[in-house]
């Protein structure tokens, strides 16, 4: 049985439980609530790297479903608490409708993508600098390895349509050209550019192969938000924070529907967006963004490229071992 499917049954049978079960049940919840902290962690480190999306790896991680679910029920949850029209008012509402969200899952991944954020800012940064061919192989073979679970989400649903490679070329090519963009800087920004930024940015979170770092370097805020995390700049980061709820408020529930209503035609353009956000992630690139030609580090980034990807292949068959798989996740909604 998956381990998804053990904890979904525990408040219906606690009763019926041997103490040996309870202690195997308990031993089992605390091991997800540490996969959780780790996929949120792999989430996080994904956020401070440009070019890479937290949106791909919590699909890479099996959890992408489950987490634009919970942000949805949690917007409806907000617009009640605040009283907004077209909800239910007040906070009996809020916290009925709070209930339905996933916390064993939500808080351990929150808690590990802010560690993440906080700490790999540091980690992160210098090693890009000085292995940014390296760094960016391991990323690319990644990614690439990852499209296969929107493709293969798609071919669940049936044949891959004709028309359908229009709109993966289109969503591939906006992609392509959005991660050519060169990078800007702007050293003292103000905090209605921060908010609307982050407002934008936040997008990466929920919308695999779109990088909000990235986003941040082409609008010339990557600098100055890195430096806010780590000279822990809270007036910087409240107003982030807000922008970035703000945004996320106003697309995760446009996700979610179209996740519930067009998911093959969704899953299509995230394939895209992934193929097509590579160019970012191309291990020889100048300050400037424009791809160069293979230098002598080529047999070195063939290498990692290919065993991070294979990491990847690894991992999606471990989790569709255990049921905890993205397709997994589909399927059982569909049913």
């Amino acid at each position: 049985m998956a381990a998804a499917s053990v904890v979904s049954d525990r408040s219906g049978g606690l009763e019926s439980l041997t103490d040996q079960q309870r202690t195997h049940l308990d031993l089992l919840l605390v091991l997800m609530a540490v996969v959780n902290l780790l996929r949120g962690v792999a989430i996080g480190v994904a956020e401070v790297i440009p070019g890479v999306s937290g949106g791909t790896i919590a699909l890479l991680v099996g959890i992408y479903r489950r987490l634009i679910d919970a942000g949805a029920t949690g917007v409806v949850a907000l617009r009640q608490l605040l009283g907004l029209p077209g909800q239910q008012r007040g906070w009996t509402a809020a916290v009925t409708t709070s209930r339905d969200i996933s916390w064993s899952l939500v808080l351990p991944v929150v808690l590990g993508m802010g560690a993440a954020v906080m700490g790999g800012a540091r980690v992160i940064e210098p090693l890009l600098d000085d292995y940014p061919v390296a760094m960016r192989a391991v990323f690319f073979g990644l990614v690439a390895a990852g499209i296969a679970v929107p493709v293969r989400i798609v071919l669940r649903h049936g044949p891959w349509r004709s028309w359908w490679w229009l709109v993966f070329i289109a969503a591939a090519g906006m992609a392509f050209a959005l991660t050519g963009l060169p990078p800007t800087n702007i050293s003292d920004p103000s905090l209605i550019l921060v908010a609307l930024a982050a407002a934008v940015a936040v997008s990466a979170l929920v919308l695999p192969g779109v990088s909000g770092s990235f986003f941040l370097l082409s609008v010339g805020l990557y600098d100055s938000t890195i430096a806010a995390v780590n000279d822990r700049n809270y007036a910087y980061l409240a107003v982030f924070a807000l922008g970035a709820v703000v945004g996320l408020a106003a697309f995760v529930s446009l996700l979610r529907w179209l996740l519930d209503h067009r998911l093959a035609i969704t899953m299509v353009v995230l394939s895209g967006l992934m193929l097509g956000s590579l160019r970012a992630l191309w291990p020889w690139q100048d300050d400037d963004r424009n791809l160069q030609a293979p230098d002598s580090d080529l047999l070195l980034a063939i290498v990692l490229a290919v065993a991070s990807g294979l990491i990847v292949v690894a991992l999606i068959r471990l989790e569709h071992r255990f049921g905890a798989s993205e397709e997994d996740a589909e399927l059982n909604d569909a049913q």
